[in-house]
């Protein structure tokens, strides 16, 4: 985002609210109630998404932070937020961020780039997630496409891909959730997808009933569990905007009393992504001048540390 281009916004964005009606109480076993309340909280968050925000960079990519923590036990590893940000954002450019980190990497790309998958990206984002490629994963691409194309709820899209890729390989689980994204994004026309579903994906609208154990793609009720887990992570999604516009609009409204060269590039960066670090440097900021900075901006109530570190700070919304 370039500096210049930031529009100024006194006042907090109003985050769409989610209405009480449509909140779900209790468990829900019904398929039709279960495709309302995704269908209410999807109209919720289509209205953000498409208001476009000048902080959405920052909100989609806090969302991919969540899924990509939520996917390590997935992986066998035990990372959570807080050192997926440090396997990120401290390492040195060109530095590889490791196994966690370039799962984290597959959710950043998904929050990053227009919807859509072709046979190279797939291929990228499983190595990405840590597995194995193999050809049968090469039709995938054709079915995305056709399921965008189909009629049909959204959340039945998403849940289809996800029980195509577990038929295709069980062990690709990750993969799943992160079609599924791209399937919600596509059906609904978004620019860039928003993470939701790998958030949800261990909670419990995936618990079976009586017997234990969780739903898997292909079980009786796994459409209905997914509507529910859209439901939940549109509402999470919604209440992470809730608490970043403020700052976002604190931010805006104290950039025109910032004198610091290149105050304006770190700003864009803060608008832009999860967390910035404190030794930022670019063209016409210095370490020195970017400690400053920060130092100001959470004093101002612009931004958070978000470590709560003395020192390999990292700063955000």
């Amino acid at each position: 985002m370039d500096a210049a281009l930031i529009p100024l916004s006194p006042l907090p964005f109003a985050v769409p609210i989610l209405p009480g009606w449509a909140l779900s109480r209790g468990s829900v076993t019904a398929p039709a109630e279960a495709a309302f309340l995704a269908g209410a909280a999807l109209n919720s968050l289509d209205n953000l998404v498409r208001a476009d925000p000048p902080w959405a960079g920052s909100w989609r990519q806090r969302l991919a932070l969540a899924c990509a923590a939520a996917a390590m036990p997935v992986a066998g590893r035990a990372e959570d937020e807080a050192a997926l940000r440090d396997a990120w954002y401290l390492r040195q450019p060109g530095d590889d961020p490791g196994p966690a980190g370039t799962i984290l990497a597959a959710w950043k790309r998904l929050a990053g780039r227009s919807p859509g998958v072709d046979v190279e990206t797939l291929r990228s984002v499983t190595g990405l997630l840590g597995l194995r490629w193999s050809e049968e994963l090469a039709t995938l691409p054709e079915r995305v496409e056709a399921l965008t194309r189909a009629g049909g709820p959204a959340p039945f899209a998403a849940a289809a891909i996800a029980r195509e890729v577990q038929a295709l390989r069980p062990d690709a689980e990750l993969l799943g959730w992160w079609l599924a994204d791209q399937l919600l994004a596509l059906r609904l026309r978004w620019a860039v997808p928003v993470p939701l579903l790998m958030g949800e994906a261990r909670s419990a609208v995936f618990r079976r009933a009586g017997r234990g154990g969780r739903l898997r793609p292909g079980d009786d009720g796994f459409d209905t569990a997914v509507c529910l887990a859209v439901a939940q992570g549109a509402t999470r999604a919604l209440r992470c905007a809730t608490d970043l516009a403020p700052r976002a609009a604190r931010l805006q409204a104290v950039m025109p009393k910032l004198r610091a060269k290149g105050a304006g590039e770190a700003i864009a960066l803060l608008l832009d992504d999860d967390a910035v670090p404190g030794t930022l440097t670019t063209p016409t900021l210095s370490r020195w001048g970017a400690r400053r900075l920060f130092e100001r901006l959470e004093a101002l109530g612009a931004v958070r540390e978000l470590t709560g570190r003395a020192s390999f700070k990292l700063y955000g919304l």
